[in-house]
């Protein structure tokens, strides 16, 4: 195993890193012994990297009893800030929920403190001096090691570095943007700001949910859990170019899933990949393909059918910032635009 640095923290990590959403018993894998086996063989495999959530229903229970005499081992990351409950004040990244949601973390993983502690989503309705003021007392606190962000926009990465630097409080040190050969949007200007600013990228998505495993074709009907519920699974334009890819991996002799991992790990921006395996059977094959390293050929023909920094339609679960998904931000009152 080749670890690479996190960012500038110092931090050492894998190039894999074990996400955890498929081991909430509700959504994912229903057995908790066999998930905690799961993770075990991963960090067997040289795999120092577990990614979970607040969020991810009890994902972070299951964390918290296969780190048992393994703790010391482990980068351990989890996320806060998507709802968590009715009441309004139980979501966000407000000071007051915040120092909630640490607590609560730390409970359900049984341990003493996080190495990672990342915003799940933006926030748009609290300053983000209020967010890096709370982190900062947290790490203080020793209660996290360092803290990250995810589905950040570029414009608010950089808010984010000049406030920290403005107002001498701790920066985010990582960002988890969704990347893959179906969404190189990223690669614009998200990863090229990780780089100029020393942050560790934890890239979510390398499958592009799905779609890059070889079993959603054209034409034909696919296995995925719950391909109904999301629609990028049945875009036409992200099958065609998935049909396109499979010749690519068959010439260069890789499973689908190991093309999409080299690919995504090739970028000099990007520090791990989180995988998601929900079975050992997936593990062992992603495992596999550890030591895959695509060359330029490879990566100049995935260039020719999805061009850097372009995505091919859009993931379900991606962020979209309120001024795209709330319609009264980008319109004026109707007043207003009658009487222009």
């Amino acid at each position: 195993m080749r670890y690479r640095p996190l960012g500038r923290t110092g931090i050492k990590v894998s190039p894999y890193a074990l996400g955890t959403l498929m081991f909430a018993t509700r959504i994912g894998n229903p057995d908790p012994a066999d998930s905690v086996r799961i993770i075990h063989k991963a960090l067997d495999a040289g795999i120092n990297v577990i990614d979970t959530a607040d969020a991810y229903g009890d994902a972070e229970e299951v964390v918290g009893k296969a780190l048992k005499g393994r703790r010391d081992d482990v980068v351990l990351a989890t996320k806060a800030g998507r709802p968590m409950g009715g009441d309004p004040n139980q979501q966000g990244t407000s000071r007051r929920w915040i120092t909630t949601a640490v607590e609560n973390s730390l409970r359900r993983l049984d341990t003493d403190r996080i190495d990672l502690y990342q915003i799940h989503r933006p926030d748009p309705d609290t300053d983000v001096e209020e967010t890096l003021a709370v982190l900062t007392d947290l790490v203080r606190a020793g209660k996290i090691r360092a803290f990250g962000a995810s589905n950040t926009p570029p414009s608010d990465i950089v808010a984010a570095q000049w406030t920290a630097e403005r107002r001498g409080l701790m920066r985010f040190r990582t960002e988890q943007p969704p990347y893959s050969i179906l969404n190189r949007g990223v690669e614009r200007e998200v990863l090229p700001l990780a780089e100029r600013f020393g942050m560790g990228t934890l890239v979510w998505g390398p499958f592009g949910q799905g779609m890059l495993t070889g079993r959603v074709r054209k034409g034909r009907p696919n296995d995925l859990r719950r391909a109904h519920l999301f629609s990028h699974l049945n875009d036409e334009r992200r099958i065609d170019v998935v049909e396109r890819l499979l010749p690519v991996a068959e010439e260069a002799g890789l499973p689908m899933t190991h093309l999409a991992l080299a690919f995504t790990l090739a970028h000099p921006g990007v520090t791990s990949a989180l995988i998601g395996p929900r079975t050992m059977a997936h593990l062992d094959d992603l495992l596999a393909g550890l030591d895959v390293t695509l060359g330029d050929d490879v990566l100049d023909r995935i260039d020719e059918i999805v061009p850097p920094g372009t995505d091919v339609g859009t993931l379900d679960q991606a962020y979209d910032p309120p001024a795209l998904g709330t319609p009264r931000l980008r319109r004026r009152p109707l007043d207003e635009r009658s009487a222009a």
